[in-house]
């Protein structure tokens, strides 16, 4: 079995793939050895996801409930206003998470909603939680004034493998996506950065996904693992769902290529059993997202996930927290 402890940036596509493919008993063994060897096995990390700005996006991501392109049927909406962000960021600590994050329904933020999103990492952050954002692509001096706001985290998923990216998006590039982790993380903000399985993709594509963010020249600090939900209307609403297993060897190689990074259980999991959750935990998964919607999907009442937590005998992660050894 190969040793994946050791941070390094230089795995092989050949090295991804016997992981990937290894008996799925060692390869939940190897994922779980290398998860102690750098966080507590049994804390998970608490954020929550609010949309602070939704539908009528330029972008035709072909998952996407939001686009304007792909036949989807959710109507825009204006940018909510800053004292609401920062009640439900208030909801959200007094419900146990530790880190907010902010997403819009954007191609990339216009320069005239910049002050309004200083002023929410800004009140946020005065709530003593992480900040993340997501609203696309971003040039240098949006970067600059994010990061001078105190902005924790950036999240900007590369979606799939760069093979099978113009199946799913074609008004961006996948180097586009590249370029703007690596815009933020040269600004010193932490990237969070994943993607999506279940979009009718080859094993080769998860592959790769993860590959890509495990070769950047320094890992994303949280890795977000979505199953796809087929929402109606969109291009991808009839693919046929993802093997469970095969879910499970996605997050299992995103912990033994990235040993450092939180590994998020993000959206689908309402359609995830408590075991096909346990599993994902015992793979290296350390974060999820609490709360009734994930930007405009649904996801699982707070009540089931503490129920699930206490038959596992995970605590959440404190804040000011990361779990980490």
């Amino acid at each position: 079995m190969l040793d994946a402890s050791p941070i390094r940036n230089n795995w092989t596509r050949e090295q991804a793939e016997a992981i990937y493919n290894l008996p799925f008993m060692d390869l939940l063994f190897q994922a779980q050895t290398v998860h102690r060897q750098h966080f507590d096995p049994n804390q998970v990390q608490k954020s929550k996801l609010l949309s602070i700005k939704t539908g009528g996006c330029a972008e035709d991501c072909a998952y996407c409930s939001q686009s304007a392109r792909n036949g989807a049927q959710l109507s825009a909406s204006k940018l909510i206003e800053v004292e609401r962000v920062i009640a439900e960021a208030r909801k959200a600590k007094v419900g146990g998470a530790t880190r907010y994050c902010m997403g819009a329904a954007w191609r990339s933020p216009k320069d005239r909603d910049m002050a309004a999103l200083e002023a929410m990492v800004k009140g946020v952050k005065d709530l003593g939680m992480e900040t993340c954002m997501t609203l696309g692509m971003l040039d240098e001096e949006q970067v600059f004034r994010l990061r001078d706001s105190g902005l924790d985290y950036y999240n900007h998923n590369i979606d799939t493998s760069e093979r099978y990216y113009s199946e799913i998006i074609t008004t961006r590039t996948f180097a586009d996506r590249i370029e703007t982790l690596n815009k933020v993380r040269e600004a010193g903000i932490k990237v969070c950065a994943g993607g999506i399985v279940g979009m009718g993709e080859q094993q080769m594509d998860r592959i790769d996904m993860m590959l890509a963010l495990a070769t950047l020249e320094e890992h994303p600090d949280s890795v977000p693992v979505n199953m796809l939900i087929p929402i109606a209307d969109t291009p991808l609403a009839d693919v046929a769902k993802l093997d469970p297993i095969e879910f499970v060897r996605t997050v299992a190689l995103a912990r033994i290529l990235m040993p450092k990074s939180h590994v998020r259980l993000s959206a689908g999991r309402t359609d995830m059993s408590d075991e096909m959750q346990a599993m994902c935990f015992f793979a290296g998964a350390n974060s999820i997202f609490v709360g009734e919607t994930l930007l405009t999907a649904d996801n699982p009442e707070e009540d089931k996930d503490s129920a699930l937590f206490a038959r596992l005998g995970i605590s959440p992660m404190a804040v000011g927290c990361d779990g980490s050894k």
